[in-house]
């Protein structure tokens, strides 16, 4: 049970989530990482979006048709030319180049559930290529992840790396911490993309879409983007197509709803 100053510091982050504003989705996800790797010793953090296509006829996809749509490190590394870690296990994920440690995220789909290295993978496994070539390479000794399912087709998962074996205590701080914020969770899936949105958004169409949250008029957002009006326009009819809304304030709907 964690005490009750540790308690009260993570109603206060949760306190400080509020204060962004709903164009303000990213800055407030990396302090809310900042402040969960201050608090458990880990050095970085990532957030991955997954969601579930169809499986197709013969449904023998071990991953029962769970891909990763979108992945963000907090702190990003060099890495050398012809390897970029994330990306490369986010691809051999999405390929089904199934490695024990990519099954970790299956058990328990649906539920709100933790899940680490160090915690539910065998000792083998450590000395086996993936983790050298992924984990261990980098300095990373241990990885904690919580996963939050938004609905039956959509979950959000927030990973820590630490330098050092995560304890119980870490792992309850970050249930704790992650479990009760519901809302935010589904405010990143929702200005990511792939909560409700037909297909994903381009990088321009995700910072119209954070402008869009505000009060900012289609010519403010033009001017702060550097796009022509009508450019800006193209855009914004492209993120309302894809999130099947016809005005802004149907848009808006969708965050607000995922405050309840």
């Amino acid at each position: 049970m964690l005490d009750s100053a540790v308690q009260e510091d993570i109603h206060s982050l949760w306190d400080e989530l509020t204060d962004f504003d709903a164009g303000q989705t990213d800055a407030a996800a990396r302090h809310l990482q900042e402040r969960l790797c201050r608090m458990v010793g880990a050095w970085n953090s990532t957030w991955g979006g997954a969601t579930r296509l169809d499986p197709g006829p013969d449904n023998d996809d071990p991953l029962q048709g769970w891909r990763v749509a979108v992945t963000r490190l907090l702190y990003p590394f060099e890495a050398p030319a012809e390897d970029g870690p994330f990306q490369e296990l986010q691809k051999r994920w999405n390929n089904r180049e199934m490695d024990v440690s990519f099954l970790q995220p299956m058990q328990g789909i649906g539920q709100f559930r933790t899940y680490g290295h160090r915690r539910d993978l065998p000792p083998e496994w450590f000395d086996g290529p993936v983790y050298q070539m992924f984990s261990a390479r980098y300095g990373i000794v241990d990885s904690l992840w919580v996963g939050f399912p938004i609905n039956s087709d959509a979950e959000s998962h927030f990973g820590f790396y630490s330098h050092k074996v995560f304890t119980d205590k870490d792992c309850e701080l970050l249930a704790y911490a992650l479990r009760g914020i519901k809302w935010f969770h589904r405010q990143l899936m929702l200005t990511s993309g792939p909560l409700v949105a037909k297909s994903p958004l381009t990088p321009t169409e995700r910072k119209v879409l954070r402008l869009l949250l505000t009060k900012a008029s289609e010519r403010v957002i033009a001017d702060q983007l550097g796009l022509a009006v009508s450019t800006t326009h193209q855009h914004i009819v492209a993120v309302f197509r894809k999130f099947a809304v016809r005005s802004r304030a149907e848009l808006m709907s969708l965050w607000l709803g995922s405050k309840s």
